[in-house]
């Protein structure tokens, strides 16, 4: 790779460790305030990566590395322990629990859509013309070549919006998965535990599904996402 690769792909393992720490940290929390202290006594409510790479260095390090060098797109994962029992004991607190992971991924695009926003709107931005790859979802005013804030800002969106999506498939092992009993009765919810605590014996065939029906899903959820940034904003 030459040095803007380079360049690019440091940029995108921070945003990637700072948008994973952030979901990762985000389950710790809430699972802490449900009541089970497993992740919090492992060091992991918070946002230093440091915790969450100790506990799964190869999806925080080896795997988005290698995967920004093949295809310079940056995958990867990580996870927070909790106490099984606990989570039986109040399945709606753990269905919380899940789906605070992806909450703090919309959260982060959020907070990326409106700096791109304020960059807008004070002549700092542009949209551009047309977005060359989810690093490029904006671009200096000056028409000059994508810094370090405008490639920031273009993946921690792209970036949060994928990773909160693809959390939310109703399939082990993903939150989504565990996150659908905050709508069920409770008898209802443990009998739908007992099949996803089954179910995680085929995390890998879900994960499978889940990537082969992504790209459908994604693509209008990204599609909008852009229209809704960009209302209003004529580009460059």
């Amino acid at each position: 790779m030459n040095t803007p690769d380079l360049a690019l792909g440091a940029i995108w393992y921070l945003v990637f460790l700072f948008s994973t720490t952030c979901h990762e940290a985000a389950h710790a929390l809430v699972a802490k305030l449900g009541g089970d202290m497993t992740a919090a006594e492992g060091g992991q409510v918070t946002l230093n990566p440091i915790p969450h790479i100790r506990r799964s260095p190869f999806g925080m390090v080896v795997i988005p590395i290698l995967s920004f060098a093949m295809v310079h797109w940056m995958i990867g994962w990580a996870s927070a322990p909790f106490n099984p029992a606990w989570q039986r004991q109040y399945p709606r607190r753990s269905a919380w629990m899940a789906l605070a992971g992806p909450a703090a991924n919309f959260s982060l695009m959020i907070l990326a859509a409106i700096a791109i926003r304020i960059g807008l709107a004070a002549g700092y931005f542009q949209a551009p013309e047309l977005i060359r790859g989810y690093a490029g979802l904006v671009a200096p005013a000056n028409g000059a070549g994508p810094t370090f804030l405008t490639s920031a800002l273009s993946i921690l969106f792209v970036l949060n919006l994928l990773l909160g999506t693809f959390n939310l498939l109703p399939v082990p092992p993903l939150d989504g998965s565990s996150g659908i009993m905050v709508l069920l009765p409770e008898g209802l919810a443990l009998r739908y535990l007992d099949f996803v605590q089954h179910s995680r014996n085929f995390a890998l065939l879900g994960l499978v599904v889940a990537w082969t029906v992504f790209d459908r899903i994604f693509q209008p959820v990204f599609s909008f996402a852009l229209h809704t940034l960009y209302a209003g904003v004529h580009s460059g």
